[in-house]
Order: structure tokens, then C-alpha cells, then sequence
């Protein structure tokens, strides 16, 4: 029997560097797993983490084994019912299982290797590969955040703050000055009492003295105090503003008569998603709600979501209000504006020209990104007709999608936000 013993020594966090080396490995399985759990989670469940299961065929490790040929010595278990010869009979009714990893009548199947995902885990492999456009880090003048900084010494401070090696460091230095000159003079007495006592005709008295003066340097060298209250140090610890990015996130949302509850709930996927992946590139993130019909207005995410408001419908009402609220709380020289429209792509003939005009003119150049999602199984309306000049002449700026099912929520989403579309474009 051979054994291979690891005598390498063992890092910090070595659980979680072996973790990190699991999810590089099997990033494509866990890709897929947070891609089909997207789909099938509820709303109110995206934040959190994911149990997820790779086929035990995927997991298999190299074995280090002996080779053929040489001597082995094996011992066998024995049984109560055959001897040597013996004929044992087919199981009745076996033989139905085939292939790894399926159930079958006889025996047990295979499972599937799980494992839990981390919040942190699932939002970075989910926004994978995704990039937010135009992306700039604003900052404000007058910051409210501050960050603690070391900003060197301090000879007062309290006793967790202490540095000992500082303070041990300007110990040694005072021992240094205070003892330089009596070391000398001390080294000086100790020759010329060696000295005297070589000769014979050296007197006794002058090398008592000489042995007195030796003896009080001595003591004195020794009531130099090891640490004292003026070498302490302590490790001093200041605030001081930080620049924060921030970005504000438009939701604009159709809700007249043709808007159905199903169709408002895909709507609310799509923002969330859109909300988890600001929230991971941004340190503030805020939200204004704006639903429409024949006029639009501001409201609160359950009104925004399950308010019965219903009527026709005038888009345009939606974009003017959004302009109104970015030129009084959302300067662009400060935020970073994102919006994210979804409709069913009805709007009165007269109206969509001036949507069009609207985004052209006056929000395009205000936002960061805006994305008009379409939430229909049937053809485009009269709004995507509309927008469609828009996506060609503001390229990186502005994009839409049609969302057919709840399954289309996902990859409709890194569609827009595909990481290589950018880089082209760019």
C-alpha cells in the first residue's frame, strides 16, 4: 500500500481558495444552473443565493493508481451462501437500467453533486459577461461618505491604537541618546583602570576612584528606563471624504387597458434584473417609479406594480415627466441616469412621432442608457416602429427588445447588456 502525504504547508483561507478553484473549473455548469434558476424563481426571491447540482460525471478527479504487472496480495470477503463454482442466477426482472446518473429497478442511480451559491456568487455569475454602456463614475463635490484612513502617528491615543513595534522602535533610540555619553565615558575608565592595574607602581587609591566612577556610571546606565510614556506611539486614524458614485434608475411602465397582471409581472423581472446589476456596479442606487396611461405620474413600487389604474394610452406623458424629474433631482453632472421602458407597444398613431422626438432630442442626451422593452407574443406596434430610427442613430445609448414569455426575460436581458456588443461599438 502506497501513501501520498501533502507536507506542503497550508495558506490562510485555504477552504476558500479551494472554492474559488471549484467554480473556475465547473463555471459553465453553474453558468447554466443560474441561468434556468433566473427563469424559475419568483420575484421577491433574486437576492438571494442558489442550491446548484452538477452531474457526478462532470466531477470525476485524476486517481493515482498502481500500474499493471507485479506481485498483489488481495483478500477477499467470504459468504454464507456460495462456494467456489457455483452458479449464481440472473435477478428476476433486471437488467432494465442503462446509462449514468437515470434511476432504474434494481439498485440505486446516481446523484448529482449540489452545492450552495453565495448571494455574491449567484449576482456575479448571473451579470457575467455583462457590461453597463456608457458607464461613467460621477462624483459629487460634497460627498457625505468618509473613509478611515492611517494618517501616521500620535503620541496620545488609546490603548487598541497602540503601536508596539513604534513605540519599542523610540524606546530604544532614548536609550540610545540618554546612555551615548556615559557608555563612552564609561568605556574610557574601564582602559585606564586596565591600564593601572598593569603597572606595579600603580597607587590603590587612584584605582579605587577609578572603580567608584565605574560602578556609579553603571548604576546610572542601568535607572535609564526600558519604555517610558514619551515613546509611545499610537497609530492615528482619520476620516476623510471619498468621491461615491451614484445612478438613479427610471422605471416607466404602460398601465392602460391591454396591460394584463402577467404582463406588468415579466415587466417587474426585467427592472429587478436591471436593479441587481446597477446595484453591483454602483455604491447608491435609486429608483423612480413612473406609471402611464392617459397621463403619467410618480408613485410607489406597489402602486407602480398592483395598482388596478387603468386607460388609454399616451407614452409620451411618461418621458415628459421623466425629463421634468431628472432637470430638478437628477442633474447629469452629478448622476448616472438609466431608464428602462416597458409597454405593450400600443400608443394613439399621433402620439409615437413625439416619443420619438422626446427620446431624440431631450432624454437621450441626459441618460446613461435607456432600454424599451416590448412585451408582446404578437407583432411590433406602433411604438417600436417609432423607436427603430432610434436604435440605429444612438447606438450604445439607447436599445430595445421584445419579450415574448417569461422564459425570453433573461436572455433578452443579456442581450442588451452583452459585454462584447459594447466593445464593438466602442
Amino acid at each position: 500500500m502506497s501513501y501520498i502525504i501533502d507536507r506542503r504547508l497550508n495558506g490562510k483561507n485555504k477552504s476558500m481558495v479551494n472554492r474559488q478553484r471549484f467554480l473556475r473549473r465547473y463555471k459553465q455548469h453553474i453558468k447554466g444552473a443560474v441561468s434556468d434558476a433566473v427563469n424559475k424563481r419568483s420575484i421577491t426571491d433574486m437576492e438571494r443565493g442558489e442550491q446548484v447540482s452538477i452531474p457526478t460525471r462532470s466531477t470525476h478527479e485524476p486517481m493515482i493508481t498502481h500500474g499493471p504487472g507485479g506481485k498483489q496480495h488481495r483478500v477477499y470477503p467470504g459468504n454464507k451462501e456460495f462456494n467456489t463454482g457455483d452458479q449464481i442466477q440472473k435477478p428476476q426482472g433486471g437488467g432494465a437500467g442503462s446509462g449514468s446518473g437515470q434511476a432504474s429497478n434494481q439498485g440505486e442511480g446516481e446523484d448529482d453533486f449540489s452545492f450552495y451559491l453565495s448571494k455574491e456568487e449567484f449576482l456575479n455569475y448571473l451579470f457575467d459577461d455583462l457590461e453597463l454602456p456608457n458607464m461613467v463614475k460621477k462624483t459629487l463635490s460634497q460627498s457625505s461618505e468618509y473613509k478611515t484612513l492611517r494618517a501616521g502617528f500620535v503620541s496620545e491615543g488609546t490603548a487598541n491604537n497602540l503601536s508596539v513595534v513604534r513605540s519599542l522602535r523610540n524606546a530604544h533610540a532614548r536609550r540610545i541618546a540618554m546612555g551615548s555619553g556615559k557608555r563612552k565615558k564609561l568605556k574610557q575608565l574601564k582602559q585606564q583602570l586596565a591600564e593601572f592595574e598593569q603597572e606595579s607602581t600603580s597607587q590603590a587609591s587612584v584605582i579605587q576612584q577609578l572603580q567608584e566612577e565605574i560602578a556609579d556610571l553603571e548604576r546610572r546606565l542601568k535607572l535609564v528606563p526600558f519604555i517610558d510614556d514619551l515613546d509611545l506611539r499610537y497609530r492615528n486614524q482619520v476620516k476623510v471624504p471619498v468621491p461615491s458614485s451614484k445612478a438613479v434608475m427610471f422605471c416607466l411602465m404602460d398601465v392602460s387597458g391591454s396591460m394584463t397582471q402577467d404582463v406588468k409581472d415579466i415587466a417587474k423581472r426585467f427592472y429587478i434584473l436591471l436593479y441587481l446589476f446597477l446595484q453591483k456596479n454602483y455604491d447608491h442606487i435609486e429608483i423612480v417609479f413612473i406609471r402611464h396611461h392617459t397621463s403619467a405620474k410618480e408613485v410607489s413600487e406597489e402602486d407602480f406594480f398592483y395598482s388596478r389604474e387603468t386607460g388609454g394610452t399616451i407614452v409620451s406623458s411618461a418621458l415628459r415627466l421623466m425629463q421634468e424629474i431628472v432637470e430638478q433631482r437628477y442633474t447629469s453632472s452629478e448622476w448616472n441616469v438609466y431608464a428602462a421602458q416597458a409597454s405593450d407597444g400600443d400608443n394613439w398613431d399621433d402620439d409615437s412621432p413625439q416619443c420619438a422626438e422626446l427620446l431624440n432630442n431631450r432624454l437621450l442626451p441626459m441618460v446613461q442608457y435607456f432600454s424599451y422593452i416590448e412585451i408582446t407574443p404578437h407583432q411590433h406596434q406602433a411604438l417600436w416602429e417609432a423607436y427603430k430610427n432610434l436604435e440605429q442613430s444612438h447606438h450604445g445609448r439607447f436599445a430595445m427588445a421584445q419579450i415574448r414569455n417569461a422564459g425570453d426575460i433573461y436572455p433578452v436581458f443579456r442581450e442588451l447588456f452583452a459585454k462584447e456588443k459594447y466593445q464593438q461599438a466602442s
